[in-house]
Order: C-alpha cells, then structure tokens, then sequence
C-alpha cells in the first residue's frame, strides 16, 4: 500500500491506495473491505470517510458515499485521510495566580500539575482554559486555537512565572525577544548529589531521544542548541542533594532536566531523566514532582519597551523540601 497524489485531492491530506480487490472479496460491502484490507481505522471510522467522500474508485475516479457499496474483484480504492482538527478548547473558570496584567499581557504564576495548553491526555484544566475564561475576547490568535496568547511555556510538573499575551502585537514583540535570548528567566532546582563547581555553564544540543520518542536528550547531530548556566546554592547532608539557580540562554524542551541529568545530578523528584538513590530518605524518594520553579522572568514590554522584572518565590511544596534538605 502506498501513499500516492490524486486529482481529487484538495489539501495536503495524505492518500492511502488499497490492495486489489480479490476473488473471494467480491461484492463485499466497502467499509468492511476497507477495514479489513488497511485495518488502520475501524469500520465506523471507515464508515464516515465514505459518507464524507473521501473514497475513490481508482480506476473511473468515482467518489463512492455508499458504505454498502459492493466492490468488485480487480477494483482498487484511494481513501484521502484528512488531517485531525483539534477541538478547540473550552473556556472554564479556573483561577488563576496574576501577578501582573495590562492591556498587552499578563504574567501568571502557574501552579505545578497544570498544563500551559491542551494536548493529548489533557483537553481540560489548562492555562488555556482558564485564560480563555479570564479574557476570552483580548487574546493572541498567533499561536493558533490550541494555546491562544501563550507565548512561551513550562512544564505541566514545573511551577512559577511565564508571560501570556493579550493581543497579536504584543505575542509578536515578546517573540522576538525569546528568538533572540534577551528573555531573563532564572530557575530554583534542587538536584541529586553534591555539584562540585560553585557555578558552571552546560552546553549541548537537544532534540528527541533515539530510544524513547517521550523524553529529550543531548544529541551529537540536529536538535536545537541549549545553553545552561547555574549557580550552586547550598550543599544538604553531607552531599545527599544540592540547590541550585539556573539561568536560561534558550528555552528548548525539558532543558534544565536534560542537561542537570547530563551531569548526573537529575532534579529530586524527575523520574522521567533520573531516580532516587536507594539511600535517600523516604520523603526525598517520593517527592512528587521535579524540584523546579520559575522564579525570575524579565523582559522588555512590548509596547513602552520598560524593562520589568517578576519575581515569585518557591511555592509550599518545595520550601518544605528545603526545609527538609536543611534538617538532615
């Protein structure tokens, strides 16, 4: 099977060309030969690309709407597989932690275990959806129907500050400046291990690992260059973990993760890029999501163009894990 170009293509959807239809096939209904000879989809799934005219007789280039069409042996089918369009998210009233907020833009201080926007897995309980509730009419378009306004984001288990813009111009003058490394964002982590330089500077492309298409990692070819600076903080119990500060020069995907794992220092509580020494106590073990926090962000605003800087301390659940780390 083979995905080909057709004339009754009208978009850049892919096309899939069926086996020939068979002897013992004949005047088999087309949705269960379509389920049975691609198996991809199910018969109901088949069943509404015929009756959207997404099914083609290969030979007279007859679109087929009929599910109980009968084949005929020595036919073949072009079935055209249009692109998914994501649903487009909902507004829902979900409070929000603002720290600041104009005309142009707001600075949020997102909780962790919220996503920034939808996503497979996660249709509901975004920052999408509480923006679209808080200013459903002054958003950015730019970003496209699944994150309107979002400009930049951190992850779902991270907490701490990112900027939201409220209009197209705003969303293009902050992306310039995240495209250019001028966007001041400083980082709280707490890692495994004793980090030995008082400061340091990592350096090393990152794109998608090779064994598990779920995590990023440092690759020797392609990926985007990553550049991480950090400062060690404090020392805990004889070398158990560290405090740091990480200054961002690029924002790639899972960056402080990767590149502190890289290290073999992995962030307390990320078991996707590290896990826990077996001697560590049970709290450190089961910490129950990466020690991160966005703690500093600064930019230019993108109209008055005045520097502002936003700071937010550690939430709750990592001052405890200090507190803790202090103690031992």
């Amino acid at each position: 099977m083979q995905v080909i170009e057709s004339d009754f293509i009208t978009d850049n959807s892919p096309v899939q060309e069926t086996p020939i239809v068979t002897h013992q096939q004949n005047k088999m209904r087309l949705d269960k030969f379509l389920s049975e000879v691609l198996c991809n989809l199910s018969r109901n799934q088949y069943i509404r690309l015929i009756e959207q005219g997404n099914v083609q007789e290969n030979a007279s280039h007859l679109i087929i709407t009929k599910p109980d069409y009968k084949v005929q042996e020595g036919q073949s089918f072009l079935i055209q597989f249009p692109e998914a369009v994501p649903a487009e998210p909902e507004p829902e009233n979900i409070p929000l932690d603002i720290v600041y907020e104009d005309a142009d833009l707001l600075v949020i201080n997102k909780p962790a275990g919220m996503v920034v926007h939808p996503g497979a897995g996660n249709w509901n309980n975004t920052l999408v959806n509480a923006l679209l509730a808080h200013c459903p009419e002054s958003l950015s378009g730019i970003g496209g129907v699944k994150r309107p306004g979002i400009v930049h984001r951190i992850d779902k288990d991270t907490s701490g500050l990112l900027v939201v813009a409220k209009n197209d111009f705003a969303h293009q003058e902050l992306s310039k400046q995240f495209s250019i490394h001028s966007i001041e964002r400083t980082y709280d982590a707490f890692v495994w291990g004793r980090v030995e330089q008082a400061d340091g500077k990592i350096e090393g492309n990152i794109g998608r690992s090779n064994t598990n298409r779920q995590k990023m990692a440092l690759v020797s070819q392609g990926g985007k260059t990553a550049v991480t600076h950090y400062t060690r903080l404090a020392v805990y119990g004889g070398g158990t973990a560290s405090h740091i500060q990480c200054v961002l020069e690029t924002g790639r995907t899972h960056q402080i993760r990767v590149h502190m794992a890289s290290l073999h220092h992995a962030l307390i509580g990320d078991y996707t890029y590290g896990k826990a020494p077996k001697t560590a106590p049970d709290f450190l073990r089961n910490f129950p999501r990466q020690a991160l926090h966005a703690g500093l962000l600064g930019f230019n605003h993108p109209r008055t163009q005045k520097h502002m800087v936003f700071q937010t301390p550690m939430p709750t659940d990592m001052q405890e894990l200090k507190n803790f780390l202090e103690a031992l």
